[in-house]
């Protein structure tokens, strides 16, 4: 299957709740993700086959206005894990975040994701704190 990875890409509220359900083990509820996405984020990046079938994978590029964007909610379909789609998500995401003028990508994940992130992707590590509220 060959897929297609678009910068601000189109995708329904619908196919994205289910996509993230599926990822994150939650209830698929209904969302306003393109409201939300428009309104707090640098942009996203979508993938699917090029032949226009399901979505398949995706990340928000949220930001600060400024040089530092941050990765949220990398998700890819079980169907097409292990197959290189979530590297590829997190390159095009840092093509876009470079274009609009970010000099940083920054992404938090859990131990697990550890090599995904630091060898599939070339993070390196860093210090970071985080606070639940």
């Amino acid at each position: 299957m060959t897929t297609r990875y678009l910068w601000r890409g189109a995708f329904t509220n619908g196919e994205l709740a289910a996509l993230h359900a599926e990822g994150f083990g939650a209830p698929a509820e209904p969302v306003d993700w393109r409201g939300r996405l428009e309104r707090h984020s640098l942009g996203w990046v979508t993938a699917r086959p090029v032949d226009g079938g399901p979505l398949t994978g995706f990340v928000n590029v949220a930001w600060d206005g400024g040089t530092h964007a941050f990765l949220l909610d990398t998700v890819v379909c079980s169907g097409a894990r292990r197959g290189g789609v979530g590297a590829r998500l997190v390159a095009t995401a840092a093509e876009g975040a470079r274009a609009a003028g970010c000099e940083w990508l920054h992404v938090d994940f859990e131990d697990h994701l550890r090599g995904f992130y630091l060898d599939a992707c070339g993070f390196r590590p860093t210090a970071a704190g985080l606070l639940r509220l």
